[in-house]
């Protein structure tokens, strides 16, 4: 390509869509590294726990309907770092196990473009549990093209047709990252409105994340009749925004659409979707929209077009759910493309209970007031956010130095509970790509609390873990720890590796003296 050139577009064919598939086909599970793409606001525990409820509401209706024997697939589209369906799995057994009632039994598949991802989830020590009890499974799956899924651990094929309960959809972040239609509407027609981009020099060289920021985009008109043609599948909602917008610019989620109908294609009795991101499902937000901005981080984003996914699927016989409220971060929609959808009263109240009385872009926002305010906060408002954000581990290591300073002044009951938060955190953690010695944070901790056989624990496992070279001053604590165990063997040795890495240390001369 010749530098600094000019190239028109029709928006869903323009080189920025390529940009996006390859960064995230290179990266792989390095993509969420810092947060450079964003993960935590759809994967953290509580929004996990919210669509557990929604998951075990369907599952009740459908035992309720009397559809006990065939499965259910929970599909998660676009799954990227796993966390999220890691998250969901661990609460929805937690569930089923607690409630005791008779469910049809269910399978979690996550799917993504990157082969890299797929491999990764594979191998992912905390999938191997439910890879084992036949409850996880995993494919690659092409938004844009893909059928079928060619299941990676069952090595099955799910073809049009073959599932009997209906498929149940979760895509977080996902429309607004596929390939989607950009229109104009004005004086009661409608127009394509193409990207013309402005490439930087030497752009075939350039990585995929600093090709995408460094293009200028431009748009520009020409009348688009299809649009407006009574073959068009989507005529209707159309129509309804020649009807209702003027000088409105429309992002459309022609390929989004495509994908939902392949994938209604894949059960005899229709779909649930659940799917949060940055979008309107309120005509009004989209009145005078000017062109869309792209949100850079590594890759992009765009606003997805929830009132387009809405309408269409009503005018087919779908319920259609939204928060009342308006957003801040994250729009959260359930849509029930089934057979009387008015019946699934468990799914719906738990909808309501779950995301639109209180749910994850809420939570969301206190959080980030939280993380503000750390320091002035005590150990009982730290305890009560911990609970409600489902003993996040993020929260806990932001809140660890805090939690530290708090020690000397609470009682026993809040160390306690201090205790139980450390080991339901753990007994869900989930590991990414970019590491985070979880376990060091929690046993200094319990250390500090002089709980030194819980301490001892993930000390050793912090120790055994990591790969850099341990500190002395963990070495310590472990020394310390077997001492007031009575475990004096390991104690001096402890308090000999601290003093091979610091022969200066002073404590753990001190302790070698107890021994000699």
């Amino acid at each position: 390509m010749t530098d600094n050139t000019q190239q028109r577009f029709r928006f869903s064919e323009a080189p920025i869509w390529d940009l996006q598939r390859t960064y995230y086909e290179e990266l792989g599970m390095k993509a969420w590294n810092n947060d450079q793409v964003p993960q935590y606001i759809t994967s953290n525990p509580m929004i996990a726990t919210a669509y557990a409820e929604v998951i075990f509401g369907f599952l009740r209706d459908r035992a309720n309907q009397g559809d006990m024997t065939e499965p259910v697939t929970i599909l998660e589209l676009g799954a990227g770092a796993g966390r999220l369906g890691y998250h969901i799995l661990h609460k929805l057994c937690e569930l089923r196990d607690y409630a005791g009632i008779a469910l049809p039994p269910f399978r979690y598949v996550m799917t993504d473009l990157p082969q890299k991802n797929v491999s990764a989830w594979n191998q992912h020590p905390a999938m191997q549990t439910y890879i084992e009890q036949g409850l996880l499974d995993f494919a690659r799956f092409d938004a844009v093209h893909d059928k079928e899924l060619n299941l990676v651990v069952s090595k099955t094929t799910i073809r049009p047709g073959d599932l009997k309960q209906p498929l149940l959809i979760i895509a977080n972040y996902f429309f607004d990252g596929i390939p989607q239609e950009l229109i104009y509407v004005g004086e009661g027609k409608i127009f394509e409105s193409d990207v013309v981009i402005d490439f930087p020099e030497q752009y075939e060289k350039l990585k995929p994340s600093e090709a995408l920021e460094r293009m200028k985009l431009a748009f520009e008109h020409r009348r688009a009749p299809k649009y407006e043609e009574e073959t068009y599948p989507y005529r209707d909602v159309i129509a309804h925004y020649q009807q209702e917008l003027e000088d409105s610019h429309i992002l459309f989620p022609e390929v989004g659409l495509n994908c939902l109908e392949r994938l209604n294609q894949l059960s005899t009795s229709g779909f649930l979707l659940l799917t949060a991101d940055k979008g309107d499902h309120r005509l009004e937000n989209w009145k005078f929209a000017e062109p869309p901005q792209l949100i850079y981080h590594g890759s992009f984003s765009l606003t997805t077009n929830y009132h387009a996914l809405q309408h269409v699927f009503e005018q087919r016989g779908a319920e259609a759910i939204f928060p009342t409220q308006h957003y801040k971060n994250i729009n959260i929609g359930c849509i029930l493309m089934l057979e009387e959808p008015t019946t699934y009263a468990n799914t719906r109240l738990a909808y309501r209970q779950f995301i639109e009385r209180f749910g994850p872009d809420e939570f969301f926002l206190l959080k980030e007031w939280i993380d503000r305010n750390i320091e002035s906060m005590g150990i009982q408002q730290i305890l009560s956010f911990w609970r409600l954000g489902g003993y996040d581990a993020e929260f806990f290591i932001q809140s660890a130095k805090r939690i530290s300073n708090l020690l000397p002044e609470a009682n026993d009951e809040e160390m306690l509970d201090i205790r139980k938060g450390i080991y339901i955190m753990w007994s869900s953690y989930y590991v990414m790509e970019q590491r985070y010695d979880l376990a060091l944070d929690a046993g200094l901790v319990l250390f500090e609390m002089d709980m030194y056989e819980d301490a001892m624990f993930f000390l050793k496992e912090s120790v055994e873990t990591d790969e850099d070279e341990p500190v002395p001053t963990v070495l310590y604590c472990l020394a310390i720890c077997c001492y007031e165990l009575e475990l004096d063997e390991e104690a001096l040795e402890y308090t000999r590796q601290a003093l091979v890495l610091e022969p200066d240390h002073e404590e753990a001369l001190a302790l070698l003296k107890c021994f000699e």
